[in-house]
């Protein structure tokens, strides 16, 4: 760990710690004792409710619909240090979730130095020359972002009191897209099991899920985010900019191949004319007739609804006979995983990409002055 001089004085730099002022540092591993989250930089009194962030957790939670991994675990958090009679105390906040469901006899095939495709097995045998836990993937799993998600339930009601609401919805699993939605529309997203709130598609979807778990495969899609009541200037340009500190927080959980804002890739294949957004005023209010940019300009937020997706690539543990190497031995050979595998992840994303927004907002709302 070191420190470096950010925009708003010296802060800590570590390969396991995201933000600025408000700064979670992730630790545990998915086999481990535990999974868990510190955070520094909370204000004191800060309310720290955990029915509310235990529903957070019940979102990602495996083993809760046909569509996700049986794994059992039972998502309890112990706060260790950092709150008292429910509100935050001003001192680094730690949190804690046991690991209860994990089966380390899935994964002795590993100890003989076979890697699975697709998975960070290899590198990080490398590049920890072998000593790293690999159970369950280890500190590579999405069993980390329990710890996200907990930072993330808490960030939500610091901007909560800004009038900055979050909703994620699934946008697409393989080839089923839905159409875009509006906030009110996504906000429904929890009554369904795909997170897609739209009935026809959410049933699509579902089929699609299903049809890869039935070939022992797995299927990508599309998460899209929003978050609408934005003040005006959240983003600390240039590196610390609104969009940059998202895309880093969006790419940090597990699977994530490619973000975009607005418009995104469409935009470069449109004229100036064609994709700026052009102001107005209504209301006495200035807002802009369309938002391609996606809420933000500059890094700083615009005013309009902040929009990205984020796309996620098939879940890398499939039941397929597969084609590998031995690490140790370096011979060729052939595996077939067995184990509790999630045949799409993005619907238990779903939660996991809303706390990381809400995280990175209300990190940038408190360098920004907007929350003292």
């Amino acid at each position: 760990m070191t420190w470096q001089l950010s925009d708003t004085g010296w802060c800590l730099l570590s390969d396991n710690a995201f933000g600025g002022s408000l700064v979670l540092v992730s630790f545990g591993e998915s086999h481990g004792p535990f999974v868990g989250v510190l955070i520094e930089g909370l204000p004191a009194g800060t309310p720290i409710n955990e029915t509310e962030i235990y529903e957070w957790l019940r979102r990602r939670k495996p083993g809760t619909s046909v569509l996700s991994s049986a794994r059992q675990e039972e998502e309890k958090v112990e706060f260790i240090a950092g709150v008292y009679r429910g509100v935050a105390t001003g001192a680094p906040l730690v949190a804690v979730v046991k690991n209860t469901g994990g089966k380390d006899e899935f994964y002795e095939f590993m100890e003989n130095g076979w890697v699975r495709p697709g998975h960070a097995d290899y590198p990080a045998y490398i590049k920890y020359n072998g000593k790293n836990d690999y159970r369950g993937g280890g500190r590579f799993s999405a069993r980390i972002t329990v710890g996200f998600v907990i930072a993330g339930a808490i960030a939500a009601s610091m901007i909560r009191n800004l009038g900055i609401e979050i909703a994620a919805y699934t946008r697409r699993i393989g080839s089923v897209e839905c159409r875009q939605l509006d906030f009110d529309e996504a906000s429904q997203r929890y009554k369904f099991e795909t997170r897609c709130p739209v009935e026809e598609y959410d049933a699509e979807m579902k089929k699609e899920i299903l049809a890869a778990r039935r070939d022992g495969d797995s299927v990508g899609g599309v998460i899209e985010v929003i978050a609408r009541g934005m003040p005006v200037g959240i983003g600390q340009p240039v590196f610390s900019s609104l969009d940059s500190e998202l895309a880093k927080a969006f790419f940090s959980i597990p699977a994530v191949k490619g973000v975009e804002f607005g418009a995104g890739f469409m935009a470069s294949q449109l004229r100036g004319s064609q994709n700026n957004d052009q102001f107005r005023i209504s209301g006495g209010k200035i807002s802009t007739a369309t938002n391609n940019a996606g809420g933000v300009l500059g890094g700083m937020s615009s005013g309009a609804p902040l929009v990205a997706r984020i796309a996620f690539k098939p879940v890398s543990s499939i039941y397929k006979v597969q084609k590998t190497v031995n690490v140790k031995t370096m011979q060729e050979g052939e595996l077939q995983l067995k184990g509790m595998h999630d045949p799409c992840v993005v619907p238990r994303a779903v939660p996991i990409v809303e706390a990381v927004t809400a995280f990175t907002v209300a990190d940038l709302a408190m360098r920004g002055g907007f929350i003292k």
